[in-house]
């Protein structure tokens, strides 16, 4: 089987599952005196360290979650909550058009169910990154507190949001006093810069590095309003219930198998994506967010005249494994809402392909991929000659 899918979940590092099965074999809850507890504890607070080295955070602004889509839910519900209860409300809600539906989903029922709450999305341009200018506008356009979520690395096309840039304009314009939430679940191979940011809501996830599915975090300046999603003692009363212990000791895991070997793995994995988009220019294949940085291990493009659905199915028949975009729809082929938002024809959208690189690839795999690609236009070309 030939996997071309790492941006929906990046298959388990062996390092990673040494971690779990060691962890399982501890077998005491992290909040227990004991020494079986302690142990644990030990377990997460190890991995807690690494995560926050890893995004360039303080360790107490970590929080282990069971994933990305709960660490958005908790940034952005957690916010708002917070906020009204310190009766500072956040009246304005700006989310990227852009944005993966975990956060999409939760702002719109927060709008709806948040009495005073306006949400307005952000606009993109033809590359899925946001115009300062325009955003400039949007954020002078009204009062009261603001809570904006940006997307760092885009899951879909892989483009690459300046956040920097955009959290000083947030900051300039929405007031001090706006909080910033960033979605950097598929940021794997992009530098996560969390203090240098000035960010106050970081979203992460296990499986995209190589680590278990299950595991995630949120990561939160200190200070910044946060009430949970549910009541409980455990992650310093922020986060109830207790914590997974082999998928957090996999999440650290992965991240430090990859930090020994970084340069040289973001090298092999840019250097197959490179590859494999040379092959598909003799296709007339259309990359999409070609004309901005993008992550080095994705490509998300089209081939004019084949369906998504029929390439899907061809290329699984070939033991290729590509997706049609984010894998959060039940396996649902339609059209994707990243693509519309940056003014792709429905037409051309239809024909969406991502194929997505990672710590296994190989240049066997994209070239595979291309010849299977080539066939299949052989005998659609050929049917019509019929």
């Amino acid at each position: 089987m030939m996997y071309l899918d790492h941006n929906a979940t990046s298959p388990l590092r062996p390092e990673a599952l040494a971690a779990m099965e060691r962890a399982l074999l501890i077998g005491g809850n992290p909040s227990s005196v004991h020494a079986a507890g302690r142990a644990a504890r030990a377990l997460i607070e190890e991995a807690r360290e690494t995560v926050a080295g890893f995004a360039s955070a303080e360790s107490g602004e970590v929080i282990f979650t069971s994933g990305g889509a709960e660490a958005n839910a908790l940034a952005l519900r957690g916010a708002i909550a917070a906020a009204a209860e310190a009766e500072d409300r956040i009246t304005r809600l700006f989310v990227v058009a852009t944005a993966h539906d975990s956060v999409r989903t939760v702002a719109v029922s927060l709008a709806e169910t948040t009495p005073g709450l306006k949400l307005s999305e952000i606009a993109v341009d033809a590359n899925g990154r946001i115009d300062p200018a325009a955003f400039r506008l949007q954020l002078m356009g009204g009062k009261g507190r603001a809570l904006v979520s940006l997307i760092y690395v885009n899951n879909e096309t892989g483009a690459v949001e300046d956040i920097a840039s955009l959290a000083t304009l947030i900051r300039a314009e929405a007031g001090e006093d706006a909080l910033i939430h960033v979605d950097a679940v598929s940021s794997g191979y992009c530098p996560v810069r969390f203090a240098d940011w000035d960010a106050d809501y970081l979203s992460f996830s296990a499986h995209k590095l190589g680590g278990p599915q299950g595991a995630g975090a949120l990561i939160a300046k200190d200070g910044a309003p946060l009430a949970p999603l549910f009541n409980g003692f455990q992650e310093l009363r922020r986060r109830g219930g207790t914590e997974n212990l082999s998928g957090i000791a996999g999440f650290a895991a992965a991240i430090r198998t990859f930090e020994l070997n970084r340069d040289a793995e973001l090298a092999r994995v840019a250097s197959i994506r490179d590859r494999f988009e040379r092959a598909l220019r003799p296709l007339d294949a259309t990359i999409f967010a070609k004309d901005a940085e993008r992550a080095p291990n994705t490509t998300c493009f089209a081939v004019p005249g084949i369906s998504a659905e029929t390439a899907l199915m061809a290329l699984d028949l070939d033991g290729i494994c590509v997706s049609s975009g984010a894998a959060c729809s039940s396996g649902k082929v339609g059209r994707s809402h990243v693509l519309a938002a940056m003014g792709v024809s429905e037409e051309l959208a239809r024909c969406a392909l991502r194929a997505s690189f990672g710590w296994n690839s190989t240049t066997d795999d994209a070239d595979t991929a291309i010849a299977s690609l080539e066939n299949l236009l052989a005998r659609i070309a050929a049917r019509k000659a019929a």
